[in-house]
């Protein structure tokens, strides 16, 4: 029977050192940064309990360098096994629970067929009415909580109905590199004067994101080169091909183009020896902040895609967004939001002074 999660406690056995959890958060980096709390918790909640993060291949190296992540479930290769080996494999795990942080059908499918006791799914999706045994009534789209704060609400039927301000959820998104940085990148970032920063821009979203644009992006990087800082671009090898022209046009404001020559956890620890990055609202910018680097963040009014709603989180992250309460006309053209290419390159250089 379907249960609501308000009228659920589960309270963790003597044995709760022994329990595992899997959490579900199969989608892009960002997103899984931002659950990065709900692991967090579950170890506050059941201290010496087991976490295991359940997301896609790429991902694997964010679950690595999460300290709450005991063990990650690769969904790429569980789905490659035969129907019958999936459930034998996520039954093997003797979960307590799973929750699912991302509605994924053919997961909550197996979890319910593997005979996981609780699953902890959200009502908006009508197969988890078929899947699920804990629904919790939780609206995103128009909710105006933070990503982050959204994902905890899911531990309800598990006992946690606190719901913390983003000063307190803030702390559990942390990251730590795994790998130690490779010497050639030591020296990309070796610092030749007082005061100079090593800064990555992150110019493509991969169509995550409202884009700075790329014109906004080469005149920063010429404010900060004139500033006496040493600039690095970032991005996928297909990014780097089409930035080809731009960055052969600021190549002299460049100390290195980096795209397509980083593994993620070569890139993780990248930005945790770098200075700072700036970045819309993409993976980068979220690892930059969950990593302890300053982390400027580039976003629209719009909602959802407000800062209040997916900015990064971190002790060193911080957004600008053009002052426009929502701009309707940026709605009808995504691709050349005027919103958020009205943000000056001047204001992010004068900001990103004072990271000094």
């Amino acid at each position: 029977m379907i249960l609501r999660s308000e009228a659920i406690s589960h309270q963790p056995s003597a044995t709760s050192q022994t329990l595992t959890y899997l959490v579900s958060r199969p989608d892009a980096i960002g997103d899984v940064v931002l659950t990065l709390p709900v692991c967090g918790q579950l170890k506050r909640l059941f201290p010496g309990c087991r976490v295991v993060l359940i997301g896609r291949s790429y991902t694997a190296p964010v679950a690595a360098a999460c300290p709450w992540v005991d063990d990650f479930l690769n969904l790429d290769d569980l789905l490659q096994l035969p129907p019958p080996a999936q459930v034998a494999h996520l039954r093997s795990y003797a979960a307590a629970a799973i929750i699912h942080v991302f509605p994924y059908r053919k997961l909550a499918r197996l979890a319910r067929q593997a005979g996981i006791p609780l699953r902890i799914g959200t009502r908006s999706r009508w197969w988890h009415w078929l899947t699920c045994n804990r629904l919790v009534a939780l609206s995103r789209r128009h909710s105006p909580l933070h990503e982050a704060q959204l994902n905890l609400r899911l531990l309800a039927p598990l006992g946690y109905i606190a719901a913390p301000d983003l000063a307190a959820v803030a702390p559990l998104v942390r990251l730590q590199p795994v790998e130690p940085l490779a010497e050639r990148w030591q020296q990309c970032l070796t610092k030749r004067r007082p005061g100079q920063l090593n800064i990555i821009l992150h110019p493509r979203s991969r169509g995550s994101a409202r884009e700075w644009g790329l014109a906004n992006f080469g005149h920063l990087a010429r404010l900060l080169h004139a500033a006496g800082h040493r600039v690095f671009v970032t991005g996928t090898a297909a990014e780097g091909a089409e930035l080809t022209a731009w960055l052969r046009e600021n190549t002299p404001f460049l100390a290195a183009d980096l795209t397509g020559q980083l593994t993620l956890p070569q890139f993780i620890s990248f930005i945790a020896a770098a200075d700072g990055l700036v970045a819309g609202s993409t993976g980068p910018l979220h690892l930059a902040a969950a990593l302890g680097r300053h982390a400027l963040g580039l976003y629209p009014p719009i909602r959802p895609m407000h800062p209040g709603r997916w900015g990064p989180l971190g002790p060193r992250a911080e957004c600008i967004v053009f002052d426009k309460p929502d701009c309707q006309d940026c709605r009808a053209a995504p691709a050349t939001c005027a919103c958020i290419r009205a943000l000056l390159p001047a204001t992010l250089a004068a900001r990103i002074a004072q990271w000094q």
